[in-house]
């Protein structure tokens, strides 16, 4: 009798990790955090063309949103929270009532080009906001974009997307020099947005000529590529 238990035991075991394994390894296998995809929507002004491109690209030079989802090192899909407040209106314990959501900032990191062009990008933002010669406040539409972001699995495919609504760089963080060993310049911006949405159903979708397979893979190997240059200069030197 213990025999047999023991060898149903092993049995179920080795099914479930053949199981495990296969699923690995199969189209709904499990999800890595270094397969993504970001695409950045500047500020729009109503029915207007973007206010912001001609400030940005007399800044950071036509182009920098295409550049920007390769020079992104880090950037979190975002939580969200149920507010809830107790029901007091009943005989005996309360209990929670939902009564909306909350959503937190997130926090993301970039490489810099020589030239500065991302963090030049993000100042520009900035100042659609807040005008610090002037001290002029800008119209609340005229400075927030969107963001959206998409799980890639192993054949780049889209899985899962959100998009961050209502955004704009809160914060731009300060940037460290030193005088040893140098290594990347990154940056770190903090987004503020009023909240976001899944993208369950545009994944599937088409992509637009300039978000086609062959960019993504493209923006994939190229931010690889640049996020292993350290080690590969820590081993020549």
């Amino acid at each position: 009798m213990a025999f047999q238990l023991k060898s149903i035991l092993e049995t179920t075991a080795y099914t479930f990790l053949n199981q495990a394994i296969a699923r690995y390894h199969s189209d709904e296998g499990l999800a890595r955090n270094n397969r993504w995809e970001i695409l950045i929507t500047p500020p729009q002004s109503g029915n207007f063309r973007n206010v912001f491109t001609p400030v940005m690209n007399a800044n950071t030079g036509a182009g920098i949103t295409e550049s920007l989802g390769v020079m992104c090192e880090q950037f979190a899909f975002p939580g969200r929270n149920l507010d809830s407040s107790p029901d007091t209106n009943l005989y005996g314990p309360e209990r929670e009532v939902v009564n909306g959501y909350s959503f937190g900032d997130i926090t993301s990191v970039w490489r810099l080009s020589t030239d500065q062009r991302e963090r030049q990008f993000f100042d520009t933002w900035q100042r659609l906001a807040y005008n610090p010669t002037d001290f002029s406040i800008g119209y609340y539409n005229d400075y927030v974009g969107e963001i959206r972001i998409f799980q890639l699995d192993e054949k780049d495919r889209r899985r899962y997307g959100i998009k961050l609504l209502e955004c704009f760089p809160k914060t731009v963080d300060q940037m460290g020099t030193t005088q040893g060993a140098g290594d990347l310049q990154r940056l770190t911006v903090t987004w503020a947005y009023r909240y976001w949405l899944s993208l369950a159903d545009e994944a599937d979708n088409p992509r637009e000529p300039e978000n086609s397979l062959g960019d993504i893979l493209l923006n994939t190997f190229a931010r690889n590529l640049i996020g292993n240059i350290p080690s590969v200069l820590n081993k020549l030197f």
